[in-house]
């Protein structure tokens, strides 16, 4: 995996939470922002509601070295609220002019700042204010607070390895009582995506035999490290992930929403109301990108959502113990490989193949209903099949062929 791959995925983990289904302002959900990886301001009183200002992580090398050349990249979103003021200049919600729609919002601007393996480095991103021009002599007010952060990396022996921790701090001075104050001084999504050139990261979560007591001393603080592709990348994630993480190639775009799987949140975005839609994309830009690539989805793009693939599934076979099975076959059903009580009910009994599906990850499903089953026919049309294994079936046959 390149740098730009794993870089992908660190776009999905610093977007994650940043704009949720109905990606409308005025959702509940939505007015209330919330995000993995947050480091509040250190002085925030309780009544911010502030998070942590630090995380950590601590990652093994081995390298022939004693001070590798890593270089690392520190990500994360600074707050920019988005404030539409009307042609007195007064502050609103919303304002609507020539049939366009201007919402006040809460933006995000993307940092990437990288730098080499170093014991501490300062970072002062500056606060700002820009000036948009609407129709009618009214504007957008884009505002940014200024962020201060700090990265320190202490690396030391650990028997053949090298232990690297990395600590990434908010140090906002003075203090802050504010909810929203508190928010526009963290730093959002933080995360770290760590390259090294003349060493390789070993895997915390399947360390060879040789590693794994050195890997026991690595504490992680809302940080984890997993290889991001090959041993020369890292990801340090605020949330947990296998090593080597990867986009589906199925999924066409961001969805921000990683609790929802994309066939089911997309189809609720097609089904929103215009209002809606055109709500969705007057708040942010990401989310008229969304809206806009799910009304533009053709059937088969959609389809390819569901995450399997086949040619022609009412055609497609597998071979059974030599016997090619396909749409129609009769086959009696042996559950094994799954501890589901439900399947062990079907152990026994003939059943119809009604389509043979491979999905994504190579596997071969053979979809069935019931022969016996009153219903087979109304679960046949709605799609409502029983699944197994081809290892599942045994193909009844006449005359040497799958009847």
């Amino acid at each position: 995996m390149t740098l730009d791959a794993a870089r992908a995925v660190a776009d999905a983990v610093l977007y994650e939470g940043y704009l949720l289904y109905p990606y409308r302002a005025s959702a509940a959900k939505n007015r209330s922002r919330w995000q993995f990886g947050v480091l509040g301001p250190p002085g925030a009183t309780p009544a911010a509601f502030a998070e942590p200002p630090g995380l950590s992580m601590t990652c093994l090398l081995s390298s022939p070295v004693r001070l590798p050349a890593v270089t690392i990249h520190l990500r994360f979103l600074q707050v920019q609220v988005r404030e539409v003021r009307d042609v007195t200049g007064r502050p609103v919600p919303s304002l609507t002019v020539g049939g366009e729609t201007f919402l006040s919002w809460d933006e995000a601007v993307e940092h990437e700042i990288t730098m080499p393996l170093v014991a501490s480095s300062a970072i002062e991103i500056p606060g700002g204010e820009d000036v948009e021009p609407i129709p009618e002599k009214s504007r957008i007010i884009r505002r940014r607070m200024p962020l201060s952060l700090s990265v320190r990396t202490t690396i030391e022996p650990d028997g053949d390895l090298l232990r690297l921790t990395i600590t990434v701090t908010n140090d906002h001075p003075g203090e802050i009582s504010d909810k929203s104050d508190a928010i526009r001084h963290s730093a959002l999504g933080v995360h770290l995506l760590l390259e090294a050139a003349d060493a390789t990261f070993v895997s915390l979560m399947d360390p060879p035999p040789d590693a794994e007591d050195a890997a026991g001393r690595c504490h992680q603080n809302r940080c984890w490290p997993v290889l991001a592709g090959d041993d020369h990348l890292l990801l340090g994630a605020p949330i947990i992930l296998y090593d080597h993480p990867k986009i589906a190639e199925q999924s066409p775009g961001e969805l921000f929403d990683g609790t929802e799987i994309d066939e089911i949140l997309t189809l609720r975005v097609m089904t929103m109301t215009d209002a809606e839609k055109a709500e969705a994309r007057a708040t942010d830009p990401r989310a008229r990108t969304i809206v806009d690539r799910s009304d533009a989805l053709t059937a088969e793009e959609f389809a390819n959502l569901h995450g399997a693939w086949s040619v022609d599934p009412d055609q497609d076979g597998v071979l059974i113990d030599g016997v090619r099975v396909s749409k129609g076959s009769l086959v009696k059903v042996h559950p094994r490989r799954r501890a589901d009580a439900q399947d062990l009910f079907f152990a026994g009994q003939t059943a119809r193949v009604t389509r043979v599906i491979s999905d994504v990850d190579g596997d071969t499903h053979v979809a069935l209903v019931l022969a016996d089953d009153p219903a087979a026919d109304l679960h046949d049309q709605a799609g409502r099949y029983l699944y197994f294994a081809p290892d599942e079936l045994e193909p009844l046959t006449e005359g040497g062929r799958a009847c």
